[in-house]
């Protein structure tokens, strides 16, 4: 989700190709239903049922998080063939320092989002779609915020899925995400210590900042950054043979992209059947 190049920069509301409502003190059209849509990593991945949800929504609504958006070009190509507006607005500030209170931090971080979101479509009307990168059941907020919002605003949401990080790494390195007869873990880079400690042996882990690879040598990783675009990148084999070829890929994803997204599957030796 991003903003839209066309127009608006410094606003939070963008011009509409399709002559939707503008935003003025009285609202023109009523508000509904909003609509939550999985897009994968593109154009490529866009479902049936995703695109006749973008057919029926009048604009997207995004989270601007800066100026410079090295995504929005993803974005745009995925809402072009509907004719919609991308409505900025700018995305609330949250504390990212480790708070003493995560999970309070996050909760008032999505209260402001939710604030913000309100304000657009009670000015503006009509049917909103957001877009979510990969499938929101997985790692993404958007669910929990548009329940508020739509519980807020009196009006229904759908949602809609899409392909997630974790299939896609999976087709890209042609493996099962778990041994047979066993359970993957799916988790985050911070709570990977956590899930180690547990006794996990076969980790999908996502949301990288950093690869937390220490003690894990003889593992073996399957990891992909920016999966699905052009600079898309690659690197399986034992930890300790390749952490350098990740650390080089990944450092050059991000030079080609402006951005990095990426996640591995890690699987202790024990696991490997």
């Amino acid at each position: 989700m991003s903003d839209d190049p066309r127009g608006g920069e410094g606003s939070p509301v963008a011009a509409h190709p399709r002559s939707a409502p503008a935003a003025t003190h009285a609202r023109s059209a009523p508000v509904g239903p909003i609509r939550i849509v999985g897009i994968g990593m593109g154009p490529q991945h866009v479902t049936p049922e995703a695109a006749a949800a973008l057919a029926a929504s009048d604009y997207v609504i995004a989270a601007r998080k800066s100026d410079a958006d090295g995504l929005l070009a993803i974005r745009r190509a995925v809402v072009e063939p509907f004719g919609l507006a991308i409505v900025a607005v700018d995305d609330p500030p949250r504390d990212r320092d480790d708070p003493a209170d995560y999970p309070a931090a996050v909760a008032a971080w999505h209260a402001a989002r939710v604030a913000a979101y309100a304000s657009v479509l009670r000015a503006r009307g009509g049917s909103a779609a957001f877009l979510v990168w990969g499938d929101p059941s997985l790692y993404d907020s958007s669910i929990r915020i548009v329940a508020a919002l739509a519980a807020e605003l009196g009006v229904d949401f759908e949602v809609i899925p899409g392909i997630s990080a974790p299939q896609l790494l999976a087709a890209r390195h042609r493996i099962v995400l778990h041994p047979v007869g066993a359970p993957v873990h799916v988790t985050t880079g911070r709570r990977l210590p956590e899930a180690l400690a547990s006794g996990q042996t076969n980790i999908v882990i996502m949301l990288l900042s950093r690869l937390p690879l220490d003690g894990l040598a003889d593992w073996t990783i399957w990891w992909g950054a920016n999966l699905g675009t052009p600079s898309e990148a690659l690197v399986s084999g034992r930890v300790a043979d390749v952490v350098p070829a990740i650390e080089a890929a990944r450092a050059a994803a991000k030079e080609a992209a402006g951005w990095v997204m990426d996640l591995a599957l890690l699987r202790a030796p024990e696991a490997s059947s």
